[in-house]
């Protein structure tokens, strides 16, 4: 199971950051997509324990930074200078897989999503 929260309204340039709980079975990789009205689902940052390897969206390279504790099964991604065009729900998903991280089709478990609204 998985909980996504942090979500809010900020405005441009502003900063939020997004946690994401896991329980239950320990999984490979936490990732974060999001969604805008009207849009597809997009890949934004996953973490694979194993490595401690990340990596992200070029829209968001630079500006937001996924970290966690596989201990404490918790993901939090830092979204800095953040855009209108970061406007979406943000979900936390988990995957079993190490590889072809940036596909939604790659990950079994999703949490509920949180709103993120960047105001101009």
């Amino acid at each position: 199971q998985l909980q996504a929260s942090g979500g809010g309204l900020v405005q441009a340039g502003g900063s939020l950051r997004l946690s994401c709980a896991a329980s239950g079975r320990s999984l490979n990789t936490i990732g974060w997509f999001r969604q805008a009205p009207g849009k597809q689902r997009e890949f934004v940052a996953f973490i694979r324990w194993r490595g401690y390897i990340t990596d992200y969206s070029d829209s968001v390279k630079g500006r937001f930074t996924i970290s966690g504790d596989n201990a404490k099964s918790t993901v939090y991604l830092q979204m800095n200078s953040l855009r209108p065009e970061d406007t979406a729900v943000y979900y936390c998903a988990a995957s079993p897989r190490e590889f072809g991280l940036t596909s939604a089709t790659s990950y079994a478990y999703w949490g509920q999503g949180t709103q993120v609204t960047v105001s101009s």
